[in-house]
Protein backbone atom coordinates (compact mmCIF):
# COMPACT_ATOMS: atom_id res chain seq x y z
CA UNK A 1 0.00 0.00 0.00
CA UNK A 2 1.33 3.40 -0.95
CA UNK A 3 1.79 5.88 1.86
CA UNK A 4 -0.24 9.07 1.83
CA UNK A 5 0.64 12.59 2.91
CA UNK A 6 -1.48 15.58 3.87
CA UNK A 7 -0.20 18.93 2.64
CA UNK A 8 -1.49 22.15 4.24
CA UNK A 9 -0.82 25.69 3.04
CA UNK A 10 0.36 27.65 6.09
CA UNK A 11 1.96 30.74 4.52
CA UNK A 12 0.67 33.05 1.81
CA UNK A 13 1.98 32.89 -1.75
CA UNK A 14 1.86 36.68 -2.07
CA UNK A 15 5.30 37.91 -3.08
CA UNK A 16 6.52 34.47 -4.17
CA UNK A 17 7.84 33.76 -7.66
CA UNK A 18 5.42 32.57 -10.31
CA UNK A 19 7.02 29.12 -10.22
CA UNK A 20 6.31 28.73 -6.50
CA UNK A 21 2.72 29.94 -6.92
CA UNK A 22 2.21 27.46 -9.77
CA UNK A 23 3.63 24.63 -7.66
CA UNK A 24 1.26 25.41 -4.78
CA UNK A 25 -1.70 25.54 -7.17
CA UNK A 26 -0.71 22.27 -8.84
CA UNK A 27 -0.71 20.60 -5.42
CA UNK A 28 -4.37 21.62 -5.18
CA UNK A 29 -3.97 24.31 -2.53
CA UNK A 30 -5.89 27.54 -2.97
CA UNK A 31 -6.47 29.27 0.36
CA UNK A 32 -4.53 29.47 3.60
CA UNK A 33 -5.05 26.46 5.86
CA UNK A 34 -6.49 24.39 3.01
CA UNK A 35 -5.36 20.77 3.00
CA UNK A 36 -5.13 18.05 0.37
CA UNK A 37 -4.08 14.41 0.50
CA UNK A 38 -1.74 12.89 -2.06
CA UNK A 39 0.07 9.62 -2.60
CA UNK A 40 3.68 10.02 -1.54
CA UNK A 41 5.33 9.56 -4.94
CA UNK A 42 8.58 11.23 -6.02
CA UNK A 43 6.90 13.94 -8.11
CA UNK A 44 4.63 15.10 -5.27
CA UNK A 45 7.45 14.93 -2.72
CA UNK A 46 9.61 17.06 -5.01
CA UNK A 47 6.89 19.68 -5.31
CA UNK A 48 6.44 19.72 -1.52
CA UNK A 49 10.20 20.11 -1.04
CA UNK A 50 10.34 23.08 -3.41
CA UNK A 51 7.66 24.98 -1.45
CA UNK A 52 8.51 23.59 2.00
CA UNK A 53 8.69 27.11 3.46
CA UNK A 54 4.99 27.62 2.56
CA UNK A 55 3.43 24.28 3.43
CA UNK A 56 3.22 21.79 6.28
CA UNK A 57 3.41 18.11 5.38
CA UNK A 58 2.37 15.17 7.55
CA UNK A 59 2.28 11.45 6.87
CA UNK A 60 -1.05 9.61 7.15
CA UNK A 61 -1.47 6.03 8.31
Amino acid sequence: MASRIRVTLVRSVIGQSKDKVATVRSLGLKKLNSSVEHDANPSVLGMVASVSHLVKCEELN
